[in-house]
């Protein structure tokens, strides 16, 4: 069989650098929709992009990557709440029909509400987007007026599928203590990807993750260095903060893992991502060069980083290799 896979897009300059908090890493769901029976609706909210397999099919029809309900006999329109995985001042969307041609909806709305999970009986939903127009086989990128909520409600009109559906928006990160330690790169806290040398074998994003790595496809891997210098890569903090302590795990590479790897650091006001790959050869040492192990967590304590705020790092591993996860445990600073 052969497998297509949706191509990449570029998001809008108003959405990039904001976080998908309808993604199922950090704990996005489904509560429930109205009919599932051709794909079921959890896998809209999947990382990787969508994709298209010839001649798959399943009990009910043709196997699809994505969420699609049957065709509606009847008056109406099918709908899909999802939690969100934190709750977030949602700015827009990507409603992301990928191999759906002649089974996409005509057209969809979304609303959102902030509630716990057993309040949606009696919530009133804020409209965040009208209903607007989808075609066929593409991404379609919208912004709305930024609202807080936890949930959103996805209608579509009159019914069909859709691939993926991204929820981007800040991280509101609720009931923290002023001393509290978190994870200041964290996906769930806010963290994100800005740049990277090579990800032949591995996405960064993985890096940050909130569960621990689940084999060896489950980090960020680089291919084999054959010219000088080394591989890195640029993480926007979720919350800008002080650090106290690194964690650097390098779970499940063995005859691959990283020589070494240094971490530095800055705060940053202002500055686009490209602006910040020159910027960051410079910054500052929030760890020295230190060796690796394989299949390790090498832990960093405060005694050796310095305690200054900062909303930028970049890790450089030493030549190349891979890497699980890494942790920036720290207390929040006031932006």
């Amino acid at each position: 069989m052969t497998v297509h896979i949706a191509k990449a897009v570029d998001l809008p300059k108003d959405l990039n650098g904001l976080t998908n908090l309808a993604d199922a890493r950090i704990g996005a769901s489904i509560v429930s929709c109205s009919d599932q029976f051709f794909a079921a609706a959890e896998r809209m909210l999947q990382t990787e992009p969508a994709q298209f397999i010839d001649g798959k099919y399943d009990d009910n029809g043709k196997w699809m990557d994505g969420w699609e309900t049957r065709r509606k006999r009847e008056a109406g329109y099918d709908w899909c709440i999802v939690r969100l995985g934190v709750a977030g001042m949602v700015s827009g969307f990507d409603i992301d029909t990928s191999f759906f041609t002649g089974n996409y909806p005509a057209s969809a709305s979304i609303e959102g509400c902030y509630a716990a999970e057993d309040q949606l009986d009696q919530v009133e939903w804020l409209p965040l987007l009208n209903n607007s127009v989808l075609s066929p086989d593409q991404h379609h990128f919208f912004q709305c007026e930024s609202h807080k909520v936890t949930h959103i409600r996805i209608n579509i009109f009159p019914d069909g599928g859709i691939a993926r559906l991204r929820v981007y928006g800040q991280v509101v990160l609720e009931n923290i203590e002023p001393d509290q330690v978190l994870d200041l790169i964290g996906l769930k806290n806010g963290g994100r990807i800005v740049a990277f040398s090579d990800a032949h074998f591995g996405h960064p994003n993985n890096l940050i993750k909130p569960d621990a790595g689940l084999n060896m496809g489950d980090g960020w891997e680089t291919k084999r260095r054959r010219a000088p210098g080394f591989d890195w890569c640029i993480i926007a903090l979720g919350q800008a903060g002080q650090v106290e302590q690194i964690e650097v795990d390098t779970a499940f590479f063995k005859g691959n893992f990283p020589a070494f790897c240094s971490i530095q650091a800055a705060y940053v006001e202002n500055a686009t991502d490209a602006q910040l790959i020159p910027q960051s050869m410079f910054w500052s040492f929030l760890l020295e060069q230190q060796p690796l192990s394989m299949d390790h967590k090498h832990g960093y304590t405060s005694e050796i980083l310095p305690h200054h705020k900062v909303n930028y790092i970049r890790v450089n591993m030493i030549p190349d290799g891979g890497i699980s996860r890494i942790r920036l445990w720290g207390k929040m600073s006031g932006q």
